[in-house]
């Protein structure tokens, strides 16, 4: 991300979410609007609501792990306000399909998510321009904003996101002070070269260390491999972008396939098991790996936090929890910070019920500036808020929050999240699955290579259909 989001985030609260904020978003196509209009809101519906001058919310929430919270929240506010509002969680890996049925209700969803452009130009019919409302104007960084062709902005960002690679200092200390240390200290390690000296060490000293490999397990079980796929894949795509000016591509050539398999590699070899049994692991496997002090680095985003401190017998301290960033052998990547940004846009129905607009709008305008709110988005949901209305106070207590600041306020260029732009989760699927089939020795790299270029211009063209 441009150093313009440092600006603009440093009054933002921030706080580390429990779980990670990506998941499973395939694209599927929406209802046309027309077809929906059909099935709008019964007259004597909309009768009322312009007779009582009072609409409704009816929001679906993406994350089942933060359901609860959304009830309490549903509760506070129709309790403060009068305002009912109604709350629907998706199961897992279902969003999008109940977003398509629910959408098309006579009494609709009328504040939703999308992921980012992609997700936009799924249910751009249904997406209200949000360029006058209070929620834009009180973007901190209005550059990331979901916008439309016609200038107006369909997607707000309800909280930002980081990662890079996750270290316990402690062990990373203790390697330091062997003999013939490939670095002195962390400082020094801001390339991959210097990276890839010092892990190869730390792995022919692991006995000294105290521990089972450097990197935690890379979690290639199907459904957990999305740190690979999603995560560490946006980083050449980055690149790639960043090379040829341009935010999307029909045709990606994957020209930093050689620098996804450099830090690729590293992970694999010098892990607490074998390439071969990577298939094996989940997430939490590698998660717990690191809490329990079996390895040193792990690569994931600050919702990490509440995956380590959470593990029974966990024995890394808190102070020790630091991030350095993905280093993949990229000139000039000494200057490159953490990976930052967000998929989590909310949206308002532009086909429901002019009340329920404003009633949805009302209540979102009352999660990012009352003081009540605004404690639900910080302390019970875990959102980092880029909006104007959080002060420093409001600011994040754990690790890899305060991790995310000291690079953001260190003058490193944060590495924007382009993933959102990649076709499909059949596409994910398949280069996960291709990496997967590389670590078992059943692929070349250059098969893994061509399945991302053959899949991505695939999933695009169905896309443009």
């Amino acid at each position: 991300m441009k150093k313009k989001l440092l600006s603009a985030l440093l009054s933002v609260a921030m706080v580390s979410a429990l779980l990670v904020g990506c998941g499973d978003k395939a694209a599927t196509e929406a209802p046309a609007a027309d077809d929906a209009a059909t099935e709008a809101p019964a007259e004597e519906t909309a009768a009322a609501e312009e007779a009582t001058g009072t609409g409704k919310v009816y929001y679906l929430n993406f994350k089942p792990e933060v359901d609860e919270a959304w009830q309490e929240i549903a509760a506070a506010y129709t309790e403060a306000t009068g305002v009912e509002v109604k709350v629907v969680t998706a199961a897992s890996g279902t969003y999008e399909e109940v977003l398509k049925t629910e959408i098309a209700q006579s009494e609709p969803v009328t504040l939703f998510q999308i992921n980012g452009p992609v997700g936009y130009q799924n249910w751009k019919d249904y997406c209200k321009d949000l360029k006058d409302t209070e929620l834009y104007n009180a973007l901190s960084d209005k550059s990331l904003a979901v916008t439309g062709d016609d200038g107006g902005v369909y997607g707000i960002p309800y909280t930002v996101e980081t990662y890079g690679i996750i270290y316990n200092n402690a062990i990373m200390e203790k390697y330091f002070a062997t003999a013939d240390a490939k670095a002195a200290s962390v400082d020094e390690i801001n390339n991959f070269d210097t990276l890839k000296a010092v892990v190869e060490d730390m792995t022919a000293k692991k006995d000294e260390l105290g521990i089972q490999g450097v990197f935690a397990s890379t979690s290639l079980l199907p459904g957990e491999d999305w740190r690979w796929q999603t995560h560490l894949a946006n980083i050449p795509v980055y690149y790639e972008y960043k090379d040829k000016g341009v935010s999307d591509l029909a045709d990606l050539e994957f020209t930093y396939s050689d620098n996804f398999k450099n830090i690729f590699d590293l992970y694999i070899n010098n892990s607490t098991c074998a390439p071969t049994l990577l298939g094996s692991k989940s997430v939490t496997d590698s998660m717990a790996e690191f809490a329990l002090g079996e390895c040193a680095l792990v690569q994931n985003g600050n919702w990490g936090w509440g995956q380590i401190a959470d593990v029974e017998g966990n024995v890394v301290n808190a102070d020790d929890v630091k991030f350095m960033p993905i280093y993949t052998g990229v000139a000039g990547e000494e200057n490159q910070g953490l990976c930052t940004g967000t998929e989590n846009f909310w949206c308002i129905n532009s086909q429901a019920s002019a009340e329920d607009q404003k009633a949805s709008e009302d209540f979102v305008n009352w999660m990012i500036s009352s003081d009540e709110g605004k404690n639900y988005m910080v302390n019970t949901l875990g959102n980092a808020a880029p909006f104007t209305t959080f002060g420093d106070d409001e600011k994040p207590s754990d690790p890899l929050a305060k991790e995310m600041y000291r690079f953001m306020e260190g003058g490193k260029t944060s590495v924007s999240w382009n993933f959102t732009t990649f076709p499909s989760q059949a596409f994910k699927d398949d280069f996960g699955a291709a990496l997967l089939e590389y670590c078992n020795g059943n692929m070349t790299w250059d098969d893994v290579k061509n399945t991302v270029v053959t899949r991505w211009a695939e999933e695009k063209a169905a896309l443009a259909q």
